[in-house]
C-alpha cells in the first residue's frame, strides 16, 4: 500500500498549482483528476495582475507560455454612450510585468499547469472519479476513487485536500445542508477578427438588465460573457438569441454590435450558472477544501475539525462570488502561496493539533485579498445590475463618474479589482466616498 503525504481532488487552476509546487517541496503527491482532457470552460481567462504575481511566486510563470496568451493592461468601461479607460498602472509600459494580467483559453492554460504538475517526479497525476472519502473513525484517511476500468481503488495520505470546483462532490459529502442560490447565467460567445476599442483591455459594457464583458483571449479572438439575471432567464418563453440580438445588441457600442451579432446567430454559445452559497461550517479532520475558479474558495489551510473561516466579512462559510471581476484565480493561486508556505513549517502532516494551530496565521495572511475581492465583486454586480431603482440607477451613473476621475478617484479601485491591494478598509473607504460623490453632485 501507498500512502502519499498528500492526496489533491481536482486538476484544475488551484489543484494543479498545489500539486506541483509541494511536489517540488519534496512532498509526494497524488492528484486525481474526474478528466484530464483539456477542459473548455468559458470563465477563468482573465488572471488579473495580481492572480500573475502570485503565478511567479509560485514559480508557474511558464504556464502561461505557449498558448497565446495576451496582456490585459486593464479595462474600458461603457455606460450609455460614453466610456472611460483604466490601467492598473499610469504608464503600463514602465511595470510590464507587476502591473499587467493575462487572458487566454482557460482549457490552455489549466493543460500547461497539468503539464507542469506531471513532470514532477513526486507528483502521481491520474485520471479518475474521486467517490467516496475513506474515513476511519472521523478522520479522513485518503479517498475511494475509480478508474477507467470502473473499478475501486483505496488511496492513502496524511492529508487530502479537495480541489474540485464549484461542483465539488466532496463539498456535498462533508457539507450536505450546504444550498447555492443561483444569482445569474453567463452565455459565453467567441467574436472573432474584432478591434477592441481599448486594446489589451478587458471592456466592461453596463448594460440594461445586467454588464456584459469582452476581453481577448487570443491573437485573434474575443470572449463575450453575457450575464443574464436569473428572473429574466426563467421567464416564460425566454430565447437568449432574440434577448441578446433584440434586447442588447442595440445597447452596444458601435465597434462591437456586428461581430456581437455575428458570433450570436453562429450559435455555438456555451452557458454557466453564476451562483452564491451562504456560510455553513463542516466537521472532519484530515481533509481541507481549497477553491476553484468561478467561485469563491472554501475556507482553505483549515482541518474540517474546525469550523471555516469564510473569505468575505461575513464570517465561518462556504462562500462564492459572481465572477464579474475576475477574481477567483487571483484568489486561489494567492491561496495555494499561503497553503504552500504554511506546509512548509509543518513536518508531520498527521500532527492536527499543529496543523489546527497554525490556522490563525493562515487566515490573517489570506483574509485581506479575499474579503476585498469578493465584497467589490458582488457589490459592483448589485450596483451594476441597478436599472429599476431610481436611487440605485443614480449610484451606478455617480460610480461611473467618480471612476473617471484620476488619482486615487480610479487607482485605488482598480488596483483593488487587479488582486494588486487587499485592504476591506480602503475599499469601504471608497464605498463610502461613491456614495457622498453621488449625494453632492
Amino acid at each position: 500500500m501507498i500512502e502519499y503525504d498528500v492526496i489533491v481532488v481536482g486538476a484544475g487552476v488551484a489543484g494543479a498549482s498545489l500539486a506541483t509546487v509541494l511536489g517540488r517541496d519534496g512532498r509526494k503527491v497524488l492528484c486525481i483528476e474526474r478528466s484530464l482532457k483539456e477542459p473548455e470552460r468559458i470563465v477563468g481567462e482573465l488572471l488579473q495582475p495580481g492572480g500573475y504575481d502570485a503565478l511567479k511566486e509560485l514559480g508557474l510563470e511558464n504556464a502561461v507560455d505557449g498558448i497565446d496568451a495576451q496582456n490585459v493592461y486593464g479595462y474600458g468601461i461603457f455606460m450609455d454612450g460614453k466610456s472611460l479607460e483604466i490601467n492598473y498602472c499610469e504608464d503600463p509600459g514602465e511595470h510590464k510585468d507587476s502591473s499587467t494580467g493575462r487572458s487566454f483559453h482557460n482549457g490552455r492554460f489549466v493543460r500547461r499547469l497539468r503539464e507542469l504538475a506531471a513532470e514532477e517526479e513526486n507528483v502521481t497525476l491520474i485520471e479518475g472519479n474521486v467517490k467516496y472519502l475513506n474515513e476511519d473513525d472521523g478522520h479522513v484517511k485518503g479517498v475511494i476513487y475509480s478508474d477507467a476500468s470502473g473499478d475501486d481503488t483505496k488511496a492513502f495520505a496524511k492529508l487530502t485536500v479537495a480541489c474540485d470546483g464549484c461542483f465539488s462532490r466532496l463539498r456535498r459529502m462533508v457539507n450536505p445542508a450546504a444550498e447555492y442560490e443561483v444569482m445569474s447565467q453567463f452565455y459565453g460567445l467567441i467574436l472573432r477578427d474584432l478591434s477592441l476599442p481599448f486594446p489589451e483591455h478587458g471592456h466592461v459594457v453596463l448594460l440594461d438588465p445586467a454588464p456584459s464583458l469582452f476581453y481577448p483571449i487570443s491573437s485573434s479572438e474575443v470572449r463575450c460573457l453575457v450575464d443574464v439575471p436569473a428572473e429574466v432567464s426563467r421567464a416564460p418563453n425566454f430565447d437568449v438569441k432574440e434577448h441578446m440580438i433584440e434586447k442588447l445588441a442595440p445597447q452596444l457600442p458601435e465597434e462591437l454590435t456586428e461581430s456581437f451579432i455575428t458570433a450570436v446567430k453562429r450559435g455555438d454559445m456555451k452557458s454557466m450558472p453564476n451562483r452564491a452559497m451562504p456560510a455553513i461550517p463542516v466537521g472532519l479532520s484530515g481533509a481541507i477544501l481549497l477553491g476553484e475558479p468561478p467561485v469563491t474558495y472554501v475556507g482553505p489551510f483549515t482541518p474540517l475539525n474546525l469550523r471555516v473561516r469564510a473569505m468575505s466579512s461575513t464570517g465561518d462559510s462556504f462562500n462564492m462570488r459572481h465572477p464579474l471581476t475576475g477574481g477567483g484565480m487571483t484568489v486561489a493561486l494567492s491561496d495555494v502561496n499561503h497553503f504552500r508556505k504554511f506546509l512548509r513549517t509543518v513536518d508531520d502532516l498527521s500532527d492536527v493539533e499543529l496543523v489546527s494551530s497554525l490556522q490563525a496565521y493562515l487566515l490573517a495572511e489570506r483574509q485581506s485579498l479575499s474579503s476585498t475581492i469578493n465584497i467589490l465583486a458582488n457589490a459592483l454586480y448589485s450596483l451594476f445590475c441597478a436599472n429599476d431603482d431610481p436611487a440605485l440607477k443614480d449610484m451606478k451613473i455617480a460610480c461611473f463618474d467618480y471612476l473617471s476621475k484620476p488619482g486615487r478617484w480610479s487607482s485605488d479601485p482598480i488596483s483593488m479589482l487587479g488582486g494588486l491591494t487587499g485592504r476591506p478598509y480602503l475599499l469601504l473607504a471608497h464605498f463610502f466616498g461613491v456614495a457622498a460623490y453621488a449625494c453632492g453632485r
